[in-house]
């Protein structure tokens, strides 16, 4: 049996407009593959996958700050043990040996001293993380496994004391803000992290569109003079929309508060990169799909948190 020409020549037409979508279907995600591959080579991360994964935390960090102020402190405690884990598996892995448990004991214990203590809990806490780390790493020389040379024995503890100092007590002054008696303490910590945010923001974007000009080519390849400009811009910008509208500060406090943070994030990523070159690693970890480990995206943070409570101190 013939099949009616009309309905044949349909059948046609349907068949060839299905191959057209598929072939520009095709040629679509071909071309979003490729966009996705130019970015990641700019920015040097799935910027699709860090901006979903950011999203998340900070939806986290929202709740714990704006609705019940005390579920800070499982944030606060949950980013500190993962950050410095990460920060000691590494460490381990180059060759010093920082023992785990004391690190994760003080990094959990660190937090209700830091959020109920203010900065002389946070002191006194990270003098006796200090002591509990170093102590511990000596007292492992009992064991015939453990025993190294003195000099060996000097780095693992010099290592050991870098993740507490580093991790710990710079990013506990996230919890001394947020647990101060003043209500406005943990405005200042959404306040300060928010201009944190934007400088990353700023740095990303104007780096990706503009970059040219390394700024420190043997630590950060990436980092450029024009993303440096583009996240100073966008910090005081974000300072003093923060000043004005969150913490109710004169305009002069946000400018101050945003070109301060821009220096102490920019600072505070140059030292992560120049731990990780030292170490011959690219991320800290790979926790974090997207953005490598937890200390690859809190590293502005941790020196900015520092600075935020010196100016908190200054002008409330």
């Amino acid at each position: 049996m013939v099949d009616d020409p009309p309905a044949e020549t349909s059948r046609n037409r349907r068949e060839q407009a299905r191959a057209d979508f598929e072939h520009a279907r095709a040629d679509i995600e071909a071309q979003v593959r490729a966009t996705n591959a130019r970015i990641e080579e700019r920015a040097g991360r799935n910027l699709m996958a860090a901006i979903g994964l950011g999203l998340a935390l900070g939806g986290g960090l929202l709740v714990s700050l704006i609705l019940f102020k005390w579920l800070f402190m499982i944030f606060g405690a949950a980013l500190l043990v993962f950050t410095s884990y990460e920060l000691t598996t590494a460490l381990r892995s180059a060759g010093r040996d920082v023992p785990r448990i004391p690190i994760f004991v003080s990094a959990i214990g660190i937090v209700p001293f830091a959020f109920f203590f203010h900065a002389e809990g946070l002191w006194l806490a990270t003098l006796g993380a200090i002591a509990f780390v170093s102590l511990w790493r000596l007292g492992e020389m009992a064991l015939p496994s453990r025993k190294a040379s003195g000099a060996d024995v000097f780095k693992d503890v010099l290592a050991g004391v870098m993740v507490v100092v580093y991790v710990m007590f710079l990013g506990g002054f996230t919890l001394v803000l947020t647990g101060s008696d003043n209500p406005d303490g943990r405005w200042w910590t959404l306040g300060f992290l928010i201009v944190v945010i934007s400088t990353d923001t700023g740095a990303y974007a104007s780096g990706l569109l503009f970059g040219k000009h390394p700024m420190a080519p043997k630590i950060s390849p990436k980092k450029t003079w024009e993303g440096f400009t583009g996240s100073v811009l966008f910090a005081v910008l974000a300072g003093t929309l923060v000043a004005i509208f969150m913490l109710n500060e004169p305009w002069p406090v946000g400018v101050l508060l945003g070109a301060t943070m821009a220096l102490t994030a920019t600072m505070g990523d140059l030292i992560e990169s120049l731990i990780k070159r030292d170490l011959g690693i690219k991320d800290i970890s790979s926790f974090l799909p997207g953005h490598g480990g937890f200390l690859d995206r809190l590293d502005s943070t941790l020196p900015s948190a520092a600075v935020a409570y010196a100016l908190y101190l200054i002008f409330t």
